[in-house]
């Protein structure tokens, strides 16, 4: 998803490009408006205290945890167990398919 293709939504994997936390990957747990997000890693960055972020800032991934987003849209709330959870998962499912893709892209441009 491009910043310009739709809205994120609540409980999807974000990549943070900017800032102190750099390179880690976190969910949206709220929207303050079209340019700000509240999120959280569960670790770092708990549910309780999320940090905000300039979209722009921001990579967002075509992936939405269903867990995070039943539950704030449910109760409100988010255990941050299940935001490490969530992340864990889409790690392991989701970027080591398209690692796998890269590197399969890889051995035909060589070949």
């Amino acid at each position: 998803m491009n910043e310009s293709d739709s809205t994120p939504y609540i409980g999807q994997i974000v990549l943070i490009k900017k800032g102190r936390d750099a390179g880690q990957l976190a969910i949206v747990v709220d929207r303050l408006d079209d340019k700000f997000f509240l999120l959280a890693d569960g670790e770092k960055r708990k549910f309780d205290r999320p940090k905000k972020k300039n979209a722009q800032h921001l990579h967002f991934y075509d992936y939405i945890s269903p867990e995070v987003q039943s539950s704030i849209l449910e109760t409100g709330r988010v255990t941050n167990g299940k935001i490490r959870f969530s992340i864990r998962k889409f790690v392991n499912e989701v970027l080591d398919e398209l690692k796998k893709g890269d590197e399969l892209d890889g051995e035909r441009q060589c070949n």
